[in-house]
């Protein structure tokens, strides 16, 4: 059987089960097909020899009769995932050269499972960018190409790695993190299903921090019956993590009907954002009409304070990841800057600092540090928290009367190019998390569906927005418009 590499989890878990391929066979074909993706850089460890081992030790579990649905499943791990004994630096200088001697509670459940790992992806530095342009492994490349030009773009970030792995078949799924739309915005610029759970769902523990209050990991697959089956192997509750909650995981798959007959569907006035491109406005009014055809009923919401959650998100954010980043000073693990005669332990923390971040990390240390310091402290971060509690009592309300899912655009535009917006002001490229944040300022599960090409045949996506802890009933609804859109479209597979 050929192409194997191409297969969702779905379609391989049945294969395995039925004896058509092996778990061997289909780890060789996505290593095979990593191998000749080097253009789309988004392998930066390859672990053949782990994926070997596990692939085989799958085989003889299927071989029992009694394998979890994730057996024999080769994925790839975002590097801000610890891995024993395997490389796991967040795309930073700074942790060049760390291996842990510990496994993530997340990765640990997948290897439970009987997944398989092909390797760690790419990423921004410390999951802080939209683009995947600040790795310190350069930029990936979205396998996707607008009509008639070789013009290299971007498959978002941070999770841009896992979205253009999963896109170009490298892998049959990733895990990602999203602290703002770092799933769902990198999904939906390639055309893939990219989901965020609850906050708390899945654990934190092992993951590399960035902004603890709202990093959450999640699933990012081929489709949205491949995001339940992952998602229900990657959720636990974690007495390790203090932020995971104690709340039985379900099987995610089982509630996929497709039927949403009676459920209100929300869209909020205020996600018409002035100056959004008309192909952004035309595909949400047709998701809404998919939504209704589907039996939904349609009813239109406010959630009055999104226009401040941009600003919240990029104060809160940015002071969270100033306290968790100070703990790379040079002393205890990953880069340590080489001492002139005379320097002291300032000059160490000074200079290992200025070389291992880069200048995205750099810029959004500073702001957290500044909006944190004395005299800013109840100017800033204070009153971004006090807006942040007021944006999760807006989708309170609107839950509370009894919406069941908001729709909205996932992201302001398709893919851009890579260095498009080098030059712009910083503010122009947070603005690509316009629709995402205020999922994770109120601790929401939100999901991105590709649901259509834009005039120049690159994927968009839309966002649905789900109550917390029922990511049963949202990916439903998403696969109900899933099954509406139809896309199929895939890269062209130029490289």
């Amino acid at each position: 059987m050929t192409d194997l590499n191409k297969l969702t989890i779905s379609g391989a878990r049945d294969g395995l089960r039925k004896g058509d391929f092996t778990s061997v066979e289909l780890t060789e074909a996505c290593l095979t097909a990593i191998g000749k993706s080097g253009a789309l850089n988004a392998f930066v460890h390859n672990t053949p020899e782990i994926a070997h081992a596990q692939s085989a030790a799958a085989d003889a579990r299927i071989a029992t009769g009694d394998a979890p649905d994730m057996c024999g499943i080769p994925l790839g791990i975002k590097d801000l995932f610890c891995t024993k004994g395997v490389p796991s630096q967040a795309a930073s200088a700074i942790l060049a050269g760390f291996k842990p001697e510990y496994e993530s509670t997340v990765t640990q459940n997948l290897w439970d499972s009987g997944a398989v790992m092909l390797g760690k992806l790419n990423m921004d530095e410390f999951a802080m960018g939209s683009s995947n342009e600040t790795s310190v492994y350069g930029d990936v490349i979205n396998p996707w190409r607008r009509e008639g030009s070789a013009a290299a773009l971007t498959p978002g970030g941070s999770s841009g790695g896992s979205a253009s792995a999963v896109s170009a078949d490298l892998c049959l799924a990733a895990t990602g993190t999203d602290t703002g739309g770092s799933i769902r915005q990198p999904a939906a610029f390639t055309g893939i299903v990219g989901l965020k759970p609850t906050y708390g769902r899945v654990s934190r523990w092992g993951v590399v921090a960035f902004a603890s209050s709202l990093d959450q990991a999640g699933p990012m697959t081929k489709t949205v019956r491949d995001a339940a089956i992952m998602m229900e192997a990657m959720a636990s509750h974690d007495a390790k993590d203090s932020t995971s909650y104690d709340i039985p995981v379900p099987n995610f798959e089982a509630a996929l009907t497709g039927d949403i007959k009676g459920k209100k569907i929300g869209i909020p006035a205020e996600y018409h954002m002035d100056g959004m491109p008309a192909e952004i406005e035309k595909l949400w009014a047709e998701g809404t009409e998919m939504l209704k055809s589907a039996g939904a009923e349609i009813v239109n919401i406010s959630l009055p304070h999104t226009k401040y959650a941009l600003p919240a998100y990029y104060v809160i954010a940015p002071a969270e990841a100033s306290s968790n980043l100070a703990r790379y000073d040079g002393v205890r693990y990953g880069h340590r800057a080489k001492l002139a005669a005379g320097d002291g332990i300032d000059d160490m923390y000074e200079k290992t600092r200025a070389e291992g971040f880069g200048s995205e990390v750099q810029r959004r240390v500073m702001i957290g540090t500044y909006v944190l310091s004395a005299g800013f402290y109840d100017a800033y971060y204070n009153r971004a928290r006090r807006v942040r509690a007021l944006i999760k009592r807006d989708f309170d309300d609107v839950f509370a009367a009894g919406v069941d899912a908001i729709l909205t655009p996932a992201t302001p535009s398709a893919a851009f190019g890579l260095g498009e917006m080098s030059d712009a002001d910083p503010v122009k490229m947070y603005l690509n998390d316009v629709f995402t944040v205020t999922v994770n300022l109120a601790g929401l599960p939100g999901i991105s569906v590709p649901t259509g090409l834009n005039s120049e045949g690159l994927p968009l996506g839309l966002q649905l927005i789900g109550r917390p802890w029922e990511e049963g009933d949202l990916l439903n609804t998403a696969y109900a418009l899933e099954t509406a859109a139809g896309f199929v479209s895939k890269p062209n597979n130029w490289w």
